[in-house]
């Protein structure tokens, strides 16, 4: 029992949801590593057009073509962010080489892979990809060179950090497609490939080559912007 004039204390307020299909919704516990608002949230969220998105790196350009028929709530959350210049200075923090995964990932502002917008949103996974030919059970499918797919930490969590595919990959299903890398952009994740990966220090020497990590050419994002909306 609360003693006499002791202070009540309030109850945490929820966090905001936007009111459109979309449903963008604050996270709190992972506040944004930038601020930016929630993205906006149309009742008749835009599903045709494909928008275009100019990456330039200091290891060359990704020019990436968005389609919001796949993923429109996914598309219209990169465009807002892009136009908020979340993008803008930051480090594609992770590049891997297992024979079943070649992706490099970016979108963190942090840099740690554990950085995000400050809000969360639906997924819009895809249903029509061919099984890969490494997996018998026919549980993982094939998320092909060129892909620009979501990544998150779960259904439901994607926020900002995406991959583009370098390299035909086998995945569970569950990240969104909302695009394709262009051919100049292949050149630039085929240059950082090859530059491997930063060996982990704490591995014992002689050991073999690492496949999960750093990328050596370390590629940073200068700028991001929309170079096409429909």
């Amino acid at each position: 029992m609360l003693a006499l004039g002791a202070p009540v204390a309030s109850a945490a307020a929820p966090p905001k949801v936007t009111h459109g299909p979309c449903q963008y919704t604050e996270t709190p516990d992972d506040p944004a590593v930038r601020p930016v608002p929630l993205p906006p949230d149309p009742r008749h969220t835009p599903a045709w057009g494909k928008p275009r998105v100019r990456l330039s790196t200091n290891q060359g350009t990704i020019g990436l073509t968005l389609d919001r028929a796949k993923a429109p709530c996914t598309v219209q959350s990169f465009l807002h962010l892009t136009t908020h210049r979340f993008y803008n200075q930051t480090t594609c923090h992770r590049l891997t080489a297992h024979p079943t995964l070649k992706v490099l990932q970016c979108g963190d502002p942090s840099g740690t892979g554990e950085g995000g917008p400050g809000y969360k949103y639906k997924d819009e996974l895809p249903t029509d990809l061919p099984p890969a030919p490494t997996d018998p059970t026919g549980a993982r499918k094939v998320y092909a060179r060129g892909v620009l797919a979501m990544a998150n930490a779960g259904p439901a969590t994607n926020g900002s950090q995406f991959f583009v595919v370098y390299g035909d990959s086998a995945l569970r299903p569950n990240y969104t497609i909302f695009g394709t890398v262009d051919a100049e952009g292949l050149a630039t994740l085929d240059k950082v490939a090859a530059g491997g990966i930063q060996p982990d220090p704490t591995a014992p020497p002689g050991g073999p080559a690492p496949v999960d990590g750093k990328p050596v050419l370390t590629t940073d994002i200068h700028r991001a912007r929309v170079t096409c909306w429909f």
